[in-house]
């Protein structure tokens, strides 16, 4: 006895897109796999991915009152595909642009991070050379300063000049507000804090290239 799927046009039409949506849902998780295990390069990756989504939202949009989820769909039909489901609903975009953004923002983040340094860093600097000596005027330049460094990922934890500045800021906190640095000490602190801040410039990535 011949089965049916469907009564009318209107049903075959439907199941139709329930077959075209598993199909692109289960080609997008081959794909997502094969970028995965470097079987595609990533300009052909992102080129079908491209494809692959745009088809997704077109038929997600198609068939929105029919299946209002997706991940129900995929429930129900036993698809198991974790990767696609991820890619298609929460992300949207390929794996190499969501990279590539994911670069820019470092390296965003870490210029922004690079300039708080050296601003403070002069500041800390001209603050003494000022005769601005006493404690509640150097501490405030040099936590400021230590903070900022903390933002610089690629400085590692035992970076010189977060170990004197630590030095530092330790022994302003046991002297009172208005106590002040003798001369020699100003003259060894805007010492240390030069020798940190060219050490500082030699760690940044690609410096003098």
């Amino acid at each position: 006895m011949e089965v049916k799927l469907w009564n009318d046009k209107r049903e075959r039409e439907m199941y139709d897109n329930f077959a075209e949506l598993y199909a692109i849902i289960k080609a997008t998780e081959k794909l997502e796999k094969a970028y995965i295990r470097d079987i595609i390069s990533s300009s052909e990756y992102e080129a079908e991915c491209l494809k692959l989504i745009a088809h997704f939202k077109t038929l997600a949009s198609t068939l929105k009152d029919t299946i209002p989820s997706i991940e129900r769909f995929a429930d129900t039909y036993k698809m198991d595909c974790p990767a696609a489901l991820n890619r298609l609903i929460t992300s949207g975009v390929p794996a190499t642009v969501e990279h590539r953004a994911a670069a820019a923002a470092s390296a965003n983040t870490s210029a922004a991070a690079v300039a708080e340094c050296t601003q403070h860093f002069i500041t800390a600097m001209d603050t003494l050379k000022l005769n601005m000596v006493a404690v509640d005027q150097v501490h405030p330049a040099l936590s400021a300063l230590a903070a900022s460094l903390n933002k610089v990922t690629f400085l590692p934890p035992d970076f010189l000049g977060k170990v004197k500045l630590r030095e530092w800021i330790g022994k302003l906190l046991k002297m009172g507000a208005a106590d002040e640095l003798s001369a020699l000490e100003a003259r060894q602190l805007v010492y240390d804090l030069e020798a940190s801040y060219d050490l500082f410039m030699a760690a940044l990535p690609n410096a003098g290239t």
